[in-house]
């Protein structure tokens, strides 16, 4: 479970502090951002040019297509809730969405406690019901010879990581560089065994020194002493610690993790590497669908994130959500470029030469720390594939 990035960058902790912290969060909210839409209505028909039209079921997908996230319904979810649509089924005490896309059901599975804490991937390949995963880049080239996958639609562009600081504490610090000159020792939280601590440390931007690896998720320690870096989420810290966390309120500076050079897709879908090719007319038909999902999305938020609010309200775990909250993670996604069409039209496809120098940077580092899954020579194009994709769908911007 420690060696899966978005289990234990943000989230294990958060039992700790998120009935404090969101519990009196509510609000209507319904913020909307500006994209460009294609003609297919998100959740009940494919696309047209996809496998000629070919409906799911004739394309030989699972039924139910089961999808396993990485958490809690949550705003980074949320193209995914937006297929099946607003008139789904929850079963909440298995933390299950469900509801038909075209002519089959499509299964949404949270993650967390739902799962044992279990990776995406880990019961991708311990359930066989699960046909697709959300897995990090990262992940991927960690795990790559013990659970290997093939990512074939990726909705963020950037990854939200995230460090963040008092910036009246440390007004000179704008990059993770800065960081590493300005922090003392043991002043960086972050989760254990996180993958792009590896990566910073490995890369020599921070030191081993300077970080702590006891960060549970509770706010206590950034709040009562002032001078620490913390590690976060831009869709969910900033937003909590300005307007929700009553000993705070107030911004915080934060700079992305992206921006030092472990460009991971973050949560990218992923089949198993024998699903590119048995079930090659279902990811043809299914994944120009979840593009579509996602600039829906991205299109008009507020429905679908008014939508994940109740499903965790019914869920009645620790984590909550507000629409106010997943509003302002929808247009942090837009507005700090994590989700994008990166300057080429299309939405949901992933750059092998930048895959393939984070792994040429990233495994060595792996084998030094003596990560049993690393392979040697591994090949970006062994962990993606933008074949099925339809370049024409894209958010415009």
């Amino acid at each position: 479970m420690r060696q899966h990035t978005r289990m234990h960058t943000r989230r294990l902790g958060a039992s700790l502090a998120v009935l404090a912290v969101f519990a009196a969060a509510c609000g209507d909210d319904d913020e909307t951002t500006s994209a460009v839409t294609t003609a297919a209505p998100s959740g009940t028909e494919a696309p047209s040019g996809t496998t000629e039209s070919m409906s799911l079921k004739a394309a030989g997908c699972p039924d139910p297509l089961v999808i396993q996230t990485d958490w809690f319904p949550e705003a980074d979810h949320g193209w995914t809730y937006e297929l099946i649509g607003q008139n789904g089924t929850l079963d909440a005490k298995a933390g299950k969405y469900s509801g038909p896309v075209d002519d089959i059901t499509v299964e949404i599975r949270a993650g967390g406690p739902f799962v044992g804490f279990s990776s995406p991937s880990s019961q991708m390949y311990q359930d066989p019901s699960v046909f697709m995963a959300y897995v990090d880049t990262g992940d991927a080239i960690r795990n790559a010879t013990t659970q290997p996958v093939v990512a074939v639609f990726a909705s963020y562009d950037k990854g939200p990581q995230i460090i963040q600081w008092d910036p009246a504490k440390y007004p000179d610090v704008k990059t993770i560089a800065d960081i590493g000159a300005a922090a003392g020792d043991g002043k960086i939280l972050y989760f254990e065994s996180a993958a792009y601590m590896d990566y910073l440390i490995g890369k020599e931007i921070l030191k081993k020194e300077q970080v702590d690896a006891s960060y549970d998720g509770s706010p206590g320690r950034f709040v009562a002493e002032g001078d620490l870096f913390q590690q976060g989420f831009a869709t969910n810290e900033p937003y909590s610690y300005e307007n929700l966390i009553e000993d705070w309120k107030k911004p915080v500076a934060f700079t992305l993790v992206h921006d030092t050079g472990f460009a991971i897709y973050q949560s990218a879908l992923s089949v198993k590497p024998e699903a590119v090719a048995a079930n090659a007319d279902c990811l043809k038909a299914i994944v120009p669908m979840f593009q579509q999902a996602l600039v829906d999305y991205m299109t008009t938020p507020g429905p679908t994130n008014s939508k994940l609010t109740e499903i965790v309200t019914e869920m009645a775990q620790f984590w909550q959500l507000s629409d106010e909250l997943n509003n302002d993670a929808t247009a942090k996604m837009k507005d700090l470029g994590l989700v994008s069409d990166a300057g080429n039209g299309t939405v949901g496809d992933m750059d092998c030469a930048r895959v393939q120098t984070l792994i040429d940077e990233f495994n060595p580092i792996l084998k030094a720390n003596n990560v049993e899954g690393v392979k040697d020579d591994l090949k970006c194009e062994e962990i993606v594939d933008n074949s099925f994709l339809d370049p024409a769908i894209g958010l415009g911007f």
